[in-house]
């Protein structure tokens, strides 16, 4: 029995606490229940369901509408001196609620990548679903092994063809300062895309129709990003932009792969939240707390589940057609790029100094998120408690 504190090195955690995990998946499924049954699809596969979007998609099927669960995840379990992942106690919290409520759900711990999760996957398809309605793919990793040739690609957050400069905000002390990223090789924006591109995704829907573990008339869903102008270098047009760029190609690839299955492929793209990697790359924390306070002020405020709510309830399974924007895809940005609100976030962006951070930003949110996401922070738990970082208490 240890105490778990959050660790913090260079804006990043490297612990989590158990019982606050189990108490922010509970905090999600108790919205989703709040919000009423819905009717989707009673047989999904989640690819990356221990975080942030994929998580929550797989609270919002099992909880929204009762429907059995597969999830995929690459998470590290916890020593007797040494927590896990916030992702697998997250996963191990999902499973034993879904178990109280009598919904099936199965965890599948391991890389995604791999060709040997995707035989795994297949297996507990059949034996335990049959085939699968839909696919949630929400993948977000540092690294990728190539099944076919065994080589290593590694993903990199930075901008093409210059260096760009940015204010990035220490979210612990709210100091601003400028930060600087310089631009990526094309062998890096080769081996992002490569990682976090679409061609993991094509993979997976190719296997499953392969193996008739899809059913006729499935849906599969990938998410991306946008953003607003003043992030454009970093993101949208830096190395993650491309890869964002291929995984929405790879949509249409695969959308016209389904087609004869009466089945759809479609992105989704999200509003900015905080993540473990936001919080480190320049503008892009600084940019999330000016959203967050502009959105609060204005009652537009969303966090993952409470996105995902609205994407199944409001577009994908609505019972009408789903409104696209021009390229295909589903705007679930929406609020965050409405005018109003990107015309207070720019008015912040220019003004805003350390001294007068509490005026545009919203740090106290930023942080409370932040350590929410590795189960620190939460109402109720006496975090000076020792707890068994082997297992979640219930």
């Amino acid at each position: 029995m240890v105490v778990i504190e959050p660790r913090i090195r260079n804006n990043i955690c490297i612990t989590a606490h158990p019982q606050g995990c189990m108490a922010q998946v509970r905090a999600q499924i108790n919205y989703v229940k709040s919000r009423g049954r819905l009717q989707s699809p009673a047989r999904v596969l989640v690819i990356g369901a221990s975080n942030g979007y994929g998580l929550a998609g797989r609270i919002v099927s099992a909880f929204g509408s009762g429907a059995a669960t597969i999830g995929v995840a690459f998470e590290r379990p916890g020593t007797p001196h040494r927590s896990a992942t916030a992702g697998w106690y997250n996963s191990e919290a999902f499973q034993l609620e879904s178990e109280r409520a009598g919904i099936p759900a199965w965890n599948i711990n391991g890389d995604a990548f791999t060709e040997e999760i995707k035989a795994e996957t297949v297996e507990r398809i059949k034996s335990g679903l049959g085939e699968v309605d839909f696919v949630v793919y929400s993948i977000a990793a540092p690294r990728r092994i190539d099944p076919a040739t065994g080589d290593i690609y590694s993903s990199v957050i930075k901008p093409s063809g210059r260096p760009f400069t940015g204010r990035g905000l220490d979210f612990l002390t709210g100091n601003l300062a400028e930060m600087t990223a310089e631009p990526a090789t094309e062998e890096e924006v080769a081996q992002t895309v490569k990682v976090m591109g679409g061609e993991d995704w094509q993979l997976w829907i190719t296997r499953l129709l392969q193996e008739r573990a899809l059913a006729h008339g499935a849906l599969t869903i990938a998410l991306s990003y946008i953003g607003p102008e003043m992030t454009r270098a970093i993101y949208r047009d830096g190395t993650i932009g491309r890869a964002k760029a291929d995984i929405e190609h790879t949509a249409k690839q695969l959308d016209a792969q389904l087609k004869p299955y009466q089945g759809r492929a479609l992105i989704s793209v999200n509003k900015a939240l905080v993540t473990r990697a936001s919080a480190v790359i320049p503008g892009v924390s600084l940019y999330t707390s000016l959203l967050y306070k502009a959105m609060k002020q204005r009652g537009l405020h969303e966090g993952c589940i409470h996105q995902m709510d609205r994407l199944y309830r409001n577009f994908l399974f609505s019972g009408k057609d789903i409104p696209l924007d021009r390229e295909g895809r589903i705007r679930l940005d929406d609020w965050e790029m409405r005018p109003d609100v990107q015309r207070a976030v720019a008015e912040g962006w220019d003004k805003v100094t350390t001294d007068h951070l509490a005026e545009y930003a919203d740090l106290k949110g930023f942080r409370e998120e932040f350590l929410r996401h590795h189960g620190f922070d939460m109402p109720g738990i006496d975090y000076s408690k020792p707890v068994d970082p082997t297992k979640i208490e219930t």
